[in-house]
């Protein structure tokens, strides 16, 4: 069985660096480009890019920070001092931003209120623990947690009728056009078709097969085969022309680039890899080799400092906080029942490597071998006390150490012994892939119902899939929001035993 250290990101550089790419690279002119494009969030020129990509990063930051100037200067205080370095905060809590422009008010509106929420909560923990809160005006900082989620509904809504029209071309569409009418082809259509801030025109595809081989074959747009592409690019000004052909299909592409020469329309390469589950998909380049990703840590680069900062922070506050009870808790573990103190076992944590994670004991055997048998509803080894300590969850308390060390962070998948991920692995079709980060002391799936046993093979799927989901999607709001359902969930939780 091959090891989990030796799963990287895939890499799809071979095809990209063969001969017929570059050769056709270097015998294109200045005006036509070859890019990259996702059908899943379709990029247009380099400038819209980079208008949208500044936009949806910097936005809520600064409608959050633009809130607090606002309310403190309304209030006749001074901005500077304690509220620049509040500002700072804020910003750091908020970056990035999430523009969302698809979503109706009702939508827009829950995912501002879900996102604030946990900013507030955070800002008043750590404000408590480091007694800085009484620094501030309670009736300031009131008006800015109202007005702040205000503004920032106002700035949405607004930006969801604006942006269309600044984001096109001197106010028209631009004309789109698609070379290959198969899965992923259609796929880039629809979204072209419902992105309102791509400000694309949807044309139709063009493809070598017969209408009654291609599916769906109602109302599909097609014009012909790849061989009348240029011709009908230069005739009905097409502006913007996506090649959707497999990578397989390398000569039809290069004749088709060839017979493109002649246009002035951007061109963009639409990998047919998308089609496969990303994770955390992006394109990157090695010394200016271009190289896309396919599957990789969200915490890369900056944000994986970000991540680190975050547990740092807050295990050293929550240690602080519950070291009292953590004392208590040893104690009534060792009277409770003969035994130790600690639970310690084996897991996997990054990239698969072992890891040993500490709990307080709450069963009356310390199992970490081949075979380990799940804690089930109760269960005969739990004891009186270690019900009450995993009811409550804490039993956990002591992977705080793993989280300061580095083993593991707050938030994160779950992690398994070992003897369950070497079955499950077998089982589970990209299981290991959770590995990609740290194993969590909370995670995405835990809460969302999917605590405790899993007996079969159906819910722990689908703890899995929470847990990719969580790797696509991570955000710094989004591990606040798991802390605070999972405070939410260590009195009342029923699946907890």
């Amino acid at each position: 069985m091959p090891s989990v250290t030796s799963r990287r990101a895939p890499r799809v550089d071979h095809a990209l660096q063969s001969p017929g790419f570059t050769e056709a690279r270097e015998r294109f002119t200045a005006s036509t480009k070859l890019a990259t494009a996702a059908p899943s969030q379709p990029r247009l020129f380099r400038g819209q890019l980079s208008f949208l990509s500044v936009t949806r990063l910097l936005l809520d930051p600064l409608v959050a920070v633009g809130a607090l100037v606002a309310v403190t200067l309304a209030h006749g205080e001074p901005f500077r001092g304690k509220y620049m370095v509040l500002a700072l905060i804020v910003f750091s809590l908020t970056f990035p931003g999430r523009l969302d422009l698809a979503g109706g008010p009702v939508t827009i509106t829950r995912d501002i209120v879900l996102r604030w929420i946990p900013i507030v909560v955070l800002l008043l923990m750590f404000g408590y623990a480091a007694e800085y809160l009484q620094a501030f005006p309670w009736d300031i900082m009131a008006t800015w947690f109202i007005a702040a989620p205000c503004a920032l509904l106002l700035t949405h809504l607004g930006l969801r009728y604006l942006m269309p029209p600044l984001v096109s071309s001197h106010g028209k569409h631009r004309r789109a056009v698609i070379a290959g009418a198969n899965e992923i082809g259609l796929r880039l259509a629809e979204h072209l078709q419902k992105d309102r801030l791509l400000g694309v025109r949807f044309v139709g595809f063009f493809d070598d097969r017969a209408r009654e081989r291609l599916r769906p074959r109602e109302e599909l747009q097609l014009h012909g085969p790849l061989a009348g592409l240029a011709a009908y690019a230069r005739q009905h000004r097409i502006d913007i022309i996506y090649i959707a052909l497999p990578m397989a299909s390398q000569p039809r592409i290069l004749k088709l680039l060839d017979d493109l020469r002649d246009t002035t329309a951007s061109i963009y390469f639409v990998p047919d890899i998308f089609l496969s589950d990303l994770i955390q998909a992006r394109i990157d380049e090695v010394n200016g080799l271009p190289v896309v990703a396919v599957c990789e840590t969200p915490f890369y680069g900056v944000n994986g400092m970000v991540k680190r900062v975050e547990d740092i922070v807050v295990t050293a506050m929550l240690l602080a906080l519950t070291s009292p009870v953590m004392l208590a808790i040893a104690i009534g573990v060792k009277m409770s029942s003969p035994g130790p103190i600690f639970f310690k076992q084996r897991r996997y944590g990054l990239d698969g490597q072992e890891i040993l994670v500490y709990k307080f004991r709450s069963m009356t055997v310390c199992e970490d071998g081949l075979e380990i048998l799940q804690a089930r509803k109760d269960d005969e080894r739990v004891t009186a006390f270690g019900a009450f300590l995993r009811r409550t969850s804490l039993d956990e308390l002591p992977q705080f150490i793993n989280v300061f060390s580095g083993s593991m962070s707050i938030v994160g998948p779950r992690p398994h012994a070992i003897a369950h991920n070497e079955m499950y692995r077998k089982l589970i079709k990209g299981y290991m892939v959770r590995h990609k980060v740290k194993p969590g002391i909370t995670g995405w799936a835990q809460v969302n119902g999917l605590r405790g046993e899993t007996e079969t093979l159906v819910k722990m799927k689908a703890r899995i899939e929470y847990d990719l989901d969580y790797l696509r999607n991570w955000s710094l709001s989004l591990d606040l929001l798991i802390i605070l359902r999972t405070a939410a969930l260590m009195f009342r939780d029923p699946k907890a035993y």
